[in-house]
């Protein structure tokens, strides 16, 4: 699977563009600001039906504009998929592929899966546990329709309990049948979700670790650890036993919304006592493992997005990284960079062919390196 061209209208900083790639190395340069990861996010959209960067749509449209329309043609298996997203200002996002409109967006995640690496994934190691609870959920949805629509149920349940809990302490009235329902609503959910995501990282801890070992050089100790409340007990025996605690704090204290990822190196928090470098390597080896995951469950290689990505990584990490990303385990891959001239090394250095894109005042001009 690669995607074919792209098409952008009032996106952004742009007025309109069109880009057409090649299935292997593509790259974006140019100064700050200029919009190369505009075009990264831009193929974001088409794949996942949201921006990377900014949950609410309208704020993508160019300034004084009243809409925006990215357009791309994907070839899977040897069959073209025309995919549309079109956002106006106060009305509901138009998402169609092959010109017929979605009726859910959840259908289309996992179609076109994609993996992007960003500086802003920083957020993941430096944030708090809900960032790595999106990472889980993201990559699993998008090998697992029923996940998504599990995920929903669950987070509406425990929309539903807390409000409950809230208006007991308001009222002073109990209605335990009624906090009851929501009990079973969520340990149904809750317990589909936990199975997954401990299935999940039981394999992906694996690649995870190959993936970092290589970039350091086996340099290096790190874990990745999954905990949930879930692995030391049974979900409807920690709601019974965490309801008088509930009642007080009006909150649901227990459940698969706790659920944490600890990053460790050298058995130390990695926050605190990684380096800068360290804490990208993980972080690309998140990423990459990610990816992994998703060619392994879809049986095709998924996109992937490298954004700014040679910032706090030494030479020796940076080649390594693009040597493998180049090799025949991935497939067609978008990379940012303000020095063409460094992209164009890298990729001569382990004869790879880079179709580049340079950009300035909104103009994109290709060049084959």
């Amino acid at each position: 699977m690669y995607l074919k061209n792209l098409s952008l209208v009032n996106f952004k900083n742009y007025d309109e563009a069109e880009l057409v790639f090649s299935d292997g190395a593509n790259a974006f340069t140019g100064d700050n600001g200029a919009g190369k990861t505009n075009l990264l996010d831009a193929i974001h959209y088409l794949s996942l039906c949201k921006s990377y960067f900014n949950p609410i749509d309208s704020q993508q449209i160019k300034q004084d504009r009243d809409l925006f329309m990215i357009q791309g043609k994907f070839d899977k298996d040897n069959q073209e998929e025309f995919i549309a997203c079109g956002v106006k200002k106060n009305q509901k996002k138009q998402f169609k592929r092959n010109k017929k409109e979605y009726t859910r967006l959840a259908d289309h995640i996992g179609l076109f899966p994609l993996v992007m690496i960003s500086p802003n994934d920083i957020g993941l190691i430096l944030d708090g546990s809900e960032e790595r609870r999106k990472f889980i959920d993201n990559v699993i949805s998008q090998t697992d329709n029923h996940y998504l629509d599990e995920l929903i149920t669950y987070n509406k349940s425990l929309l539903n309990r807390n409000a409950l809990l809230k208006r007991i302490a308001e009222t002073g009235r109990y209605d335990p049948t009624l906090l009851e329902i929501f009990d079973e609503q969520l340990v149904n959910s809750g317990k589909k979700i936990f199975e997954k995501r401990k299935q999940f990282m039981e394999s992906f801890t694996q690649v995870f670790n190959e993936h970092y070992q290589y970039l350091s050089d086996d340099a290096e100790q790190v874990s990745l650890i999954y905990d949930s409340m879930l692995l030391n007990g049974d979900f409807d025996t920690l709601l019974k036993s965490a309801a008088e605690k509930d009642k007080i704090l009006q909150r649901t204290t227990v459940g698969i919304h706790k659920d944490e990822l600890q990053f460790t190196i050298h058995g130390m928090p990695l926050k605190k006592f990684g380096s800068q470098g360290q804490q990208k390597s993980f972080l690309i080896a998140l990423k990459l493992a990610k990816y992994s995951f998703l060619n392994q469950q879809k049986g095709y290689k998924p996109l992937l997005l490298l954004d700014d990505i040679f910032d706090k990584l030494d030479d020796k990490r940076i080649t390594k990284l693009m040597k493998m990303v180049s090799e025949e385990d991935f497939g067609q891959i978008f990379i940012t960079d303000t020095n063409p001239e460094r992209l164009k090394t890298i990729f001569n250095s382990i004869n790879v062919k880079l179709n580049l894109f340079t950009i300035e005042n909104q103009i994109i001009r290709n060049e084959q390196n």
